[in-house]
């Protein structure tokens, strides 16, 4: 965010305030020199035949405007110095007792175990995107795991399993978002205090210690949004040096990590929102900007598309053909995906099978319901239990291959044609499905159905085949027109009763004991187009048609990717919270109410909870308001023409522009999650959190620099240096009472005498 140019704005202001009889105080453009406008004015000095020693960067990346500034009162250390001091404090907490505990902890059975899947190259489903699973799993392979281990449930003993490769390479990650949060303050603000308080808050943080130290996803989608930001910020810094390397490699940057981040968690939207609005303001900018032609700004727009648009989006595909080449094998996922997507997974019964093309009368099928987990049409010999409509034989959907899930087509008539080639099933046709193992006809009613009362009840009805017109079915192709054929695998069909008009469908719900906690299968009179109501034929057998091979009908990379994708929508959004399980609001996650817990429960076991150290995230919270109130006073100011010094304006700037963004990103990464339906997690706060403590760091720098409102140097630098003696000492201290809860408890429970939290239990929410 470029500060001059806010001071040159502002200027302006002052100009009209003259008017108004207000004193104002020239400001030099060299007391408010940024590193950009720094380069910018040794270019035009070389140009001229002439440079400035004032103009230079110095060695450790800052510009002459520091040593002015220290003329003010901020005298900034050496800033390779305390970056190193960062990366040390920051690696060394998180790397800290890694390998503690070695058993199974949270989300580790997850995540490690997808990890596992792609060392042994077995597909599964998951809501999330594949890179940071991608990731794990390189890492574990890199380091020595063979993916051997079952990650069954938390507490499971890792035993002999290489797992610290899979932690490790995820604290790694999370050991830069300190150092990220340092440098993205210090390009904002340009003040080495801003940024020391910034890494402290996160370095000392149990809740981003606890987060970094195991195998999931947190880190690794935190680290791809911080990288965007400050590879933003740089790339913002860069504006007076248009099309040079540095510009082009911080644009290409921030097209890296934002894939990145998107290709963790679709959570990665909110940092491209963020980019894409700096972006647009960007340009707006430039095209005020008269010294650029229409050309110019034709190639800065170009530039733009191809580094944060066409970039991201040729990555996150890639990530992907990775993701599909690498999981090539029959797995736990199979049963998501259709039935044509299946047929690609080596050791899956449709891999490399072969079977009629197109449906014909006198076949013996199985169909499968194309929501997620709708299952197979099955029926069994059990029959609906008193009270629950019509006592006829069970029809269900069944997630896994079964003998009960095969069929029989036959015309209406049943006249079905034993000898020559069979009539071909088309769009619009009658039919009758007999279930082949107990020669019962797919039949509905007007019962209701046991679960969805507004639906109707599927049974199995008759005796070989002969029953009564409850049992007629119309084919319809979907998208297809009267006379379309019905081919296997890559055919929609949907079967309407045609006696009460409505559509055989998978409820998603679970049966209870006596329907063997199956899939309910109804016959819905709400006739939209839903994967609920859309059925494919996968298995086809007909000894009197010719077979084909099923690989020419695999579908082709476009195809699984959207059909991957959406399948990730359905599942994201099919979250819900189950009956007595702990949901999390987004109103709890600010105000640190409740934790997570990561492993142990008893006074026995190795305990981890994951939470915020409340000092810091109250700290947070507080400054929050603290920062609107700043920003309140500073443009009242200015709206009234009160003079402002030259430091005075500076803060203003740093407040508004830099301090602007950071409150953007938070509310960005914040506000959304009280949009959503899907059950919410406390670990869902992080990425907010990371912006709301850049924000504290640039709202407490400037509030302790304002020292001088209240007393005259040297008072107020006394003050100033106790406001941040006080603070760091409030930081350590609250990391010394509350780091068990990252590093590990044993013995006695908070409530109780000798515990090593006694004491600290500050809010009945928290279960430590």
């Amino acid at each position: 965010m470029a500060k001059e140019e806010c001071i040159t704005q502002w200027n302006k202001t002052g100009d009209t305030s003259t008017l108004r009889n207000r004193k104002t105080f020239p400001l030099s453009e060299k007391t408010f020199q940024t590193p950009s406008t720094a380069v910018s004015k040794d270019k035009n000095s070389r140009t001229g035949g002439q440079s400035s020693e004032d103009d230079t960067q110095s060695s450790n990346g800052t510009s002459a405007q520091f040593s002015v500034r220290g003329s003010l009162g901020t005298n900034e250390p050496p800033s390779r110095v305390l970056l190193m001091l960062v990366v040390g404090l920051s690696f060394s907490t998180r790397l800290y007792k890694i390998t503690e505990p070695p058993h199974v902890c949270w989300d580790e059975t997850h995540f490690g175990k997808m990890g596992s899947y792609y060392i042994n190259r077995t597909f599964f489903f998951d809501v999330h995107p594949p890179l940071g699973k991608m990731l794990i799993g390189l890492a574990g392979y890199i380091t020595g795991y063979d993916g051997t281990f079952p990650f069954i449930k938390p507490g499971d003993k890792y035993e002999h399993h290489n797992y610290w490769g899979m932690r490790g390479f995820c604290a790694v990650l999370g050991s830069f978002l300190p150092i990220f949060a340092y440098l993205i303050v210090l390009e904002l603000s340009q003040s080495h205090t801003a940024a020391l308080i910034t890494a402290s808050l996160l370095i000392f943080d149990t809740g981003c210690i606890s987060i970094s130290q195991y195998i999931l996803l947190d880190p690794i989608l935190m680290f791809f949004i911080m990288a965007a930001v400050l590879s933003m910020v740089k790339f913002n810094q860069q504006r007076h040096r248009p099309f040079t390397a540095p510009w082009w490699l911080w644009l290409v940057l921030i097209g890296v990590n934002l894939a990145g981040a998107l290709g963790v968690k679709f959570v990665g939207l909110f940092v491209i929102v963020l980019v894409g609005l700096n972006t647009v303001w960007d340009l707006w900018r430039l095209l005020g900007d008269l010294s650029l032609s229409l050309v110019d700004i034709a190639k800065h727009f170009l530039a733009r598309v191809v580094g944060l648009i066409l970039l991201p989006l040729f990555i996150y595909v890639t990530i992907f053909a990775i993701h599909f080449v690498v999981l090539n094998k029959s797995g736990p996922g199979d049963g998501f995906f259709s039935s044509a997507f299946q047929s690609r997974l080596i050791g899956n019964n449709l891999h490399n099978a072969s079977m009629p093309e197109y449906l014909a009368y006198g076949s013996t099928i199985t169909v499968k319901n194309l929501r997620i987990a709708g299952g197979y049409l099955h029926s069994h010999w059990h029959l609906y239990p008193e009270g629950v409509g019509a006592r006829q034989q069970q029809v269900t959907a069944y997630l896994h291959k079964d003998y009960n899930n095969l069929w029989l087509v036959h015309r209406q008539d049943n006249n079905t044609s034993q000898s020559g080639t069979p009539d071909l099933v088309r769009h619009g046709d009658i039919i009758r499905l007999e279930h082949k193992e107990t020669t019962r006809n797919l039949h509905s009613h007007l019962h209701e159905a046991p679960l969805t009362k507004k639906h109707f009840q599927v049974t199995g009805y008759g005796t070989n085949g002969t029953g009564d017109t409850n049992d007629l079915w119309q084919v319809e192709v979907c998208g297809g027109r009267k006379g379309d054929l019905v081919k296997v695998l890559r055919s929609k069909v949907r079967f309407l009763h045609r006696a009460t008009g409505c559509v055989l469908y998978s409820s998603g719900k679970t049966l209870p004991k006596w329907g063997w906690e199956q899939v309910e299968v109804t016959c819905s009179p709400y006739l939209k187009e839903t994967p609920s109501s859309q059925w494919n034929i996968e298995d086809h057998i007909n000894p009197r048609l010719p077979n084909i091979s099923l690989s020419v009908l695999k579908p082709h990379f476009l195809e699984i990717l959207l059909e991957s994708h959406i399948i990730m929508i359905r599942g994201n959004s099919g979250l819900k919270p189950k009956d007595n399980e702990m949901n999390s609001k987004p109103w709890h996650w600010p105000i640190n109410y409740q934790g997570l817990r990561f492993s142990g429960v008893n006074e026995t076991e190795y305990r981890v909870y994951l939470l915020g150290n409340p000092v810091i995230w109250w700290m947070n919270l507080a400054t929050l308001g603290l920062y609107l109130i700043m920003v309140a006073v500073a443009s009242v100011a200015l709206q009234r023409g009160f003079s402002l010094g030259p430091k005075r304006m500076e803060h203003a700037c740093v407040l508004m522009r830099g301090g602007g963004l950071l409150l953007l990103g938070w509310l960005l990464h914040y506000v959304p999650f009280y949009t959503m339906g899907r059950v919410l997690y406390y670990h869902h706060y992080f990425p907010a959190m990371l912006f709301n403590t850049m924000l504290t760091g640039i709202t407490l720098d400037i509030l302790l620099k304002s020292a001088d409102l209240l007393l005259r140097p040297p008072y107020s630098d006394w003050l100033q240096r106790v406001g941040q003696m006080a603070f760091l000492f409030t930081v350590l201290y609250s990391f010394y009472l509350f780091h068990p809860l990252s590093y590990g408890m044993t013995g006695p429970l908070a409530h109780e005498p000798g515990s090593a939290m006694a004491g600290l239990k500050w809010m009945d929410s928290w279960e430590f």
